[in-house]
């Protein structure tokens, strides 16, 4: 449900980033919006892009690629979510098909957050 001072916003990205990015933030327990607006929380917090922007082909220390530091970000994601899973702690998702965020028990049972 929307708060009375939202407003829409469309922007336009290339699908297979879309669908990638919608996968991560899944696992990150958010959707497209909430990530966006955290984005722009932080950016407005620190007045400026919240992470550096170079004209420099994008290698991170050590010769990583943005690739590689992508999948360490996912695999820790991943082994902290099983960790949590393994503690009996819920893990918070995002079912796309509804559009609702929920908690996932270790069990598998499914807790969703604003059920209307």
């Amino acid at each position: 449900m929307r708060a009375q001072n939202d407003v829409r916003v469309t922007i336009l990205v290339e699908k297979d980033l879309k669908e990638r990015s919608e996968i991560l933030f899944d696992r990150l327990g958010m959707n497209m919006s909430t990530a966006f607006n955290v984005f722009l929380r932080k950016a407005v917090s620190e007045e400026a892009i919240p992470f550096p922007v170079s004209a420099k082909p994008a290698v991170f220390g050590g010769g990583h690629t943005p690739a590689d530091i992508t999948g360490a970000f996912e695999a820790a994601v991943r082994n902290d979510v099983a960790k949590n899973q393994l503690g009996g702690l819920p893990v918070a998702r995002y079912d796309f098909a509804s559009k609702q965020a929920y908690l996932e028990s270790a069990d598998g049972t499914r807790e969703y957050v604003n059920a209307e």
